[in-house]
């Protein structure tokens, strides 16, 4: 489980709701909850520590487990990039993700596929939010609204 922002981890934003569906769906699939790994407050992007996942991996590593379940692709990651050391990291440890919401399932061929597609979307998505946001700071910048204040104590001298 994870959420990507400090008001999210803050307010419980979305970690019972995940939760709750997580347990449903192994519940019906049968499988056997061995532990919970929950990144509160960190991003999914390329870089981020994340410990709760690298406690997954070494628990993947030390056969404690052999399928992550997850709700959704964009709770692993949004970078092809770490997608694919993932499912490389898998195959290695003859293990396997299950994700709710994409009915995605990497046991097969067409599961390994269906999840690159969909990782290039997210992906996607995370690129052109960042160019909207570039674009609309450097119009807030040159409408003469800075959009950020020099911090207190912080005094810039041009000498």
């Amino acid at each position: 489980m994870r959420v990507s922002t400090e008001d999210q981890a803050r307010e419980g934003f979305s970690l019972p709701e995940q939760r709750e569906r997580l347990e449903a769906f192994c519940k019906f699939k049968g499988y056997e909850i061995i532990d919970y790994y929950e990144d509160a407050g960190i991003s999914a992007k390329t870089g981020n520590r994340r410990p709760e996942f690298e406690r997954l991996k070494k628990d993947i590593q030390a056969k404690k487990i052999n399928t992550i379940v997850a709700l959704k692709l964009d709770r692993i990651t949004r970078s092809i990039y770490d997608w694919e050391n993932l499912m490389s990291f898998l195959d290695d440890n003859n293990a396997y993700l299950d994700c709710v919401n994409d009915e995605i399932n990497t046991t097969s061929a067409n599961g390994k596929m269906i999840s690159r597609l969909l990782m290039s979307v997210s992906q996607n998505e995370i690129e052109r939010c960042s160019e909207r946001t570039k674009f609309g700071m450097v119009g807030a910048i040159k409408a003469g609204h800075i959009p950020n204040r020099t911090p207190i104590g912080l005094s810039l001298i041009h000498i």
